[in-house]
């Protein structure tokens, strides 16, 4: 059954990877990072977003660069009078050049909205990418966990089988009844059907493993310590404040929208152009490649200022002005949240932790019970529905051992993203890492000339300012939350 889950998890991954080289199967935690990294569809798709975002610096600053067209055009007309017909042609051409030298500010705020709107997209690639590290982790240690709970059930349902052979042979010499032989079978149908259950649930866990990693799971190594992980409450939420994504993205958001609504003030102020244009035209189409009746050019300048747009833009910037305040509100959204993922990561932590250490206790005493028990029975001192409940307590005791092993283990790497420290670097030095700036950098400039540095800063000149939002909780309710949960957090 194993090795039929495995095939079919393989063909599903091949179908979602097709085109991506697979190493040999992951054996170690690394192993599987390493791969998912590479081949994750979710991680590649946020960083296909991510480089399309880019793109959006290059048309914000396409505005600091002139624009040129050509224009070509002919006529054809008749017109009738007095029974007589009058035909005319005419054809013409020309090139066009425009060049702003000053927006108000409109050009330079797009631009500086557009810096930090791929600066969000960088936060949403970071989220993204611990979102998926942390599935792998999860995945990791389901298939441990599971893995562990079927070697579990085999050996129960081992020494059931003796037990219940041993049951047997007791009975036909006459010192126990069918009583108990019928619970020892009754205890080998339940450990059978657990078996079978055991067997399912990796199978799951197993094709869970092959959807993220990229391919279906070999014999996994033991999972190693999680680095960087708190050792208290406060630390941990002080970190996240100030690294997790989900708030970092959130304020870098909010930037853009403030420059949104000095881009929109700006729409009220003047702006100037230079303009220049070339052509000719002529009065018959036969000539149409000499187009020379009429030739000019011309060049000027332009100074445009809005008096009246019909409440266009008052409408835009109050429209900017919300939209800043929801990305305010959202800010503050963003670090409550963090607060409840940190409390809720560091709480399941730290009941995992000591689940752990109660259930080694439990396993160590169970397995010293249960083999009091077998001897005692023996001996007649125990009957064997003792035996059937001790070697149950014991199997169970080991199953909740590997299930908290897991649970910990989640948990700290939950802690771990919640808190913005579940990056590849952070948990692979050695893992060669994408990184987003590379696609900025080499188009961030495409299309450039040498003054667009200067026609960006007089644009920023008598520009309106960008003001911070204002509708949105303030910070110090942020601080009483964070005291609250210091306070009430679990102890180790």
């Amino acid at each position: 059954m194993l090795k039929r889950s495995r095939a079919l998890a393989s063909v599903a991954i091949f179908a979602v990877a097709a085109g991506l080289s697979a190493p040999a199967w992951a054996e170690t935690l690394q192993e599987a990072i390493a791969l998912a990294y590479q081949t994750n569809p979710s991680l590649l798709a946020q960083r296909a977003n991510q480089r399309a975002l880019d793109e959006s610096i290059v048309q914000a600053r396409a505005g600091l660069r002139p624009q040129l067209d050509i224009t070509f055009s002919g006529d054809h007309s008749q017109s009738y009078g007095d029974a007589a017909l009058f035909e005319g042609d005419s054809a013409s051409a020309s090139i066009g050049l425009s060049q702003t030298l000053w927006s108000g500010g409109r050009i330079g705020h797009g631009i500086t909205a557009a810096e930090a709107e791929v600066l969000a997209g960088r936060e949403d690639l970071r989220d993204i990418e611990q979102t998926v590290l942390a599935s792998v982790i999860q995945a990791y240690a389901d298939v441990i966990r599971d893995s562990e709970i079927l070697r579990i059930r085999q050996a129960n349902l081992g020494v059931l089988q003796r037990q219940l052979e041993e049951a047997s042979a007791r009975f036909e010499v006459g010192e126990i009844t069918r009583t108990d032989v019928a619970q020892s079978e009754a205890r080998l149908a339940q450990s059978e059907a657990d078996l079978a259950n055991a067997q399912a649930q990796l199978s799951v866990s197993r094709a869970a493993y092959a959807a993220v990693v990229g391919q279906a799971p070999g014999d996994l190594a033991p999972m190693p310590v999680l680095p960087g992980v708190p050792v208290d409450f406060d630390s941990a939420l002080d970190v996240a404040l100030a690294d997790n994504p989900g708030i970092r993205s959130a304020a870098f958001s909010l930037r853009a929208a403030e420059a949104n609504v000095a881009a929109a003030k700006a729409e009220y102020m003047p702006s100037a152009r230079l303009t220049a244009s070339y052509g000719g035209s002529n009065d018959d189409f036969d000539r149409i490649g000499d187009i020379a009746d009429t030739t000019r050019l011309t060049a000027g300048a332009s100074i445009s200022v809005p008096l009246f747009t019909g409440g266009l833009n008052s409408s835009r910037v109050a429209q900017a002005l919300e939209r800043a305040n929801v990305a305010q509100i959202n800010v503050e959204g963003a670090r409550r949240s963090t607060l409840r993922s940190v409390s809720s990561a560091y709480a399941q932590s730290v009941s995992a932790r000591s689940t752990l250490e109660a259930g080694a206790e439990a396993v160590r005493a169970a397995t010293v019970a249960a083999e009091g028990v077998r001897q005692e029975a023996q001996v007649g001192l125990r009957t064997t529905l003792d035996v059937l409940n001790q070697e149950l307590e014991l199997r169970n005791a080991e199953i909740t051992l590997a299930s908290a092993r897991r649970n910990e283990y989640v948990a700290q790497a939950n802690l771990l993203a919640a808190m913005g420290r579940l990056e590849g670097a952070d948990l692979d030095p050695t893992l060669t890492l994408y990184d987003p700036a590379d696609n900025y950098d080499r188009v961030h400039n495409r299309g450039a000339l040498p003054w667009d540095a200067l026609l960006e800063a007089v644009d920023r000149i008598v520009a309106p300012p960008i003001m911070p939002a204002t509708d949105a909780p303030d910070a110090p309710i942020d601080q009483q939350l964070k005291s609250e949960l210091v306070q009430t957090a679990p102890r180790d």
